[in-house]
């Protein structure tokens, strides 16, 4: 059965954007500005999202106060459960060298 793609790196671009790089290669800047609503709104804040960091257990994305989100959905692979999606600023594929 194959892995699914799980996040590797996280970069905060500033504001509520983040570089969200996972372990098949592929790299998705994110904006999540305007959907930080209901239990997420905690994060809607400089200093709060900017604390973002990869949680390597579950391989997505986590900040201190336990909010953590679907990889499958930061992926693209599945929507998100609210409804209401990130939007996708740029997304690529890294180069493999060797």
């Amino acid at each position: 059965m194959a892995r699914l793609p799980r996040v590797a790196d996280v970069e905060h671009l500033g504001q509520r954007r983040l570089r969200v790089t996972f372990t098949d290669g592929l790299v998705r800047e994110l904006d999540f500005a305007g959907s930080l609503d209901g239990v997420l709104s905690s994060l809607d804040d400089d200093p709060a999202f900017a604390e973002v960091s990869v949680e390597a257990t579950a391989g997505t994305i986590c900040w201190p106060n336990g909010i953590d989100l679907d990889p499958d959905v930061l992926h693209g692979d599945h929507q998100p459960a609210s409804g209401r999606a990130v939007k996708v600023i740029r997304q690529y594929r890294l180069q493999q060298t060797g």
